[in-house]
């Protein structure tokens, strides 16, 4: 094993994009200390990093384990390839941001600086080897999504989504902790995820009543992160009170640092414990179903959103109940796709905000009228998330069904096929109101929630950045399952080998 305290320190091992991000933040930080508003090399700059970030992650590519000063033994690139999906994130939410924050008069490089900073902390939470880096990176990321949440200060809806969020949140966070504590005590004194495994096993505690609890509280604090069903209270009064960038962001990030974190803790206590395979299938099946017949009866479209969340993490944890490498990179596959189909249908909705003020389903109605691009876009997001063909959600479905199936959960794969078709219900009902007639919104005036006519401050063309997101989005989301089989591929190649 090679040692990552000499040049490597920087190169080889995954601390220089989190140093790309850290420098981005000081940037960020002396551009909003120094200027006197907002300025236009907020966006550059963050989108810089990312994209720097993002190239450094593929130039380190490896396939031999290093070790790093602050994330411990890396033996493959899964953490990569999380620490990808989160800057992939980033870079499809920073014009959201950007043009979203400039037609409602916010602070743009204040709202930048907070997303670069739980994009930073999710990265380090994805490759985290310890309970103390596990925890930090968590909070960090955590916490800036609390101040992201409370940036719209003059909408009640948006203080009170906060307040929910953060409560519940710290809530989740003690009972997480709680359960480090456990496996703390019980390993010995060790904060090594593989110290505290070689604790457990000369200990003779793998198996004890206290290691069941530890695993119980550890499952509720991430289960809360990804909102899988009963802890998934906050994900629809959140969605609906905050900002819909900051949603978008929320929606996707979150999980994707959860399910780092998920893989790595559930994988190295599997051969030890079957309780949360059997709790973790039960969570799912709630998602499924709850998540998609709740969505029916929902009147806008970011609480419908909300529970269609709910419902895909569920399909989600598919693939991570299965255990093994394809069941892993099903897994990660369909996250990728869950996060253009995902983005690009905030996007829209963010898009259809800033012209009419409203996110209410009924007044979508008539939309394909007014708006053609914005309604055909939406309405490949919906079916991809339907899982209709030839969308990248249909291929995402078909292979996290068939791993699943393989690895004999029967069960689960039906009544994850039963809620599809269930939701497919509930997309084409709002599908139908966007190519029908009716009295939607008028798209000729850009208005926030209280109906004020906004200026625009941006150098470029309104909501030109929304749009580029938007698209680049909706392609990916249509194009890349007819790709799939060179995503898989590398996907199950580089996991756990």
């Amino acid at each position: 094993m090679e040692s990552g305290f000499d040049l490597r320190f920087l190169y080889g091992s995954t601390i220089l994009p989190e140093c790309i991000l850290i420098l981005g933040l000081i940037i960020l930080l002396a551009i909003d200390l120094t200027s006197e508003g907002d300025t236009y090399w907020s966006y550059p700059i963050s989108l810089t990093g990312s994209v720097t970030g993002i190239m450094v992650l593929f130039s380190q590519w490896r396939g031999e384990p290093i070790i790093s000063l602050l994330c411990g033994p890396q033996t493959n690139t899964c953490d990569d390839i999380f620490q990808f999906l989160i800057l992939l994130c980033l870079i499809l939410c920073a014009p959201l941001f950007t043009e979203y924050f400039q037609c409602t008069e916010m602070a743009v490089t204040e709202s930048l600086f907070f997303a670069l900073a739980a994009t930073l902390g999710g990265m380090f939470l994805c490759c985290a080897s310890d309970l103390v880096t596990i925890f930090v990176a968590l909070e960090c990321s955590s916490l800036c999504f609390y101040l992201l949440s409370g940036c719209t200060s003059r909408d009640v809806r948006s203080g009170e989504a906060t307040m929910k969020y953060l409560l519940m949140g710290g809530t989740s966070s003690s009972i997480l902790v709680y359960g480090f504590s456990w496996l703390y005590g019980l390993s010995g004194g060790e904060v090594q995820l593989w110290g505290i495994l070689n604790g457990l096993v000369e200990s003779k505690m793998q198996n004890s009543e206290g290691t069941s609890i530890a695993l119980v509280c550890i499952m509720v604090g991430i289960a809360f992160k990804l909102s899988l069903v009963p802890f998934h209270q906050w994900t629809p009064d959140v969605y609906e009170g905050l900002p819909t960038p900051v949603v978008a962001f929320l929606s996707v990030t979150s999980k994707v640092a959860a399910l780092a974190l998920a893989t790595r803790i559930f994988n190295l206590f599997a051969p030890f414990s079957d309780e949360w395979h059997l709790l973790l299938e039960i969570l799912a099946i709630l998602s499924m179903i709850l998540g998609n017949f709740i969505a029916i009866a929902q009147t806008s479209m970011k609480r419908m959103l909300a529970y269609s969340s709910i419902s895909q993490i569920g399909y989600i944890m598919i693939g991570l109940i299965a255990g093994n490498p394809s069941g892993y990179a099903s897994m990660l596959t369909y996250t990728l796709f869950y996060i253009f189909v995902n983005l690009g249908a905030f996007a829209s909705i963010a898009l259809f905000g800033l012209r009419t003020g409203t996110d209410s389903i009924r007044d979508c109605a008539g939309l394909y009228g007014q708006d053609p691009l914005l309604a055909l876009c939406l309405t490949l997001c919906l079916l991809s998330l339907g899982g209709f063909p030839p969308l990248s959600g249909f291929f995402g479905k078909l292979y996290l069904f068939w791993c699943g199936w393989q690895a004999g959960l029967y069960l689960l794969v039906s009544i994850g096929l039963v809620a599809s078709v269930i939701s497919i219900y509930c997309y084409l009902k709002i599908i139908k109101l966007l190519m029908g007639g009716g009295h939607g919104g008028e798209l000729d005036t850009p208005r926030t929630g209280d109906d004020r006519i906004l200026s625009f401050s941006s150098p470029h063309t309104p909501e030109s950045l929304i749009e580029l997101s938007m698209m680049l989005c909706v392609i990916a989301s249509t194009t890349l399952g007819l790709i799939m089989n060179p995503i898989t591929t590398i996907a199950r190649d580089n996991i756990f080998n």
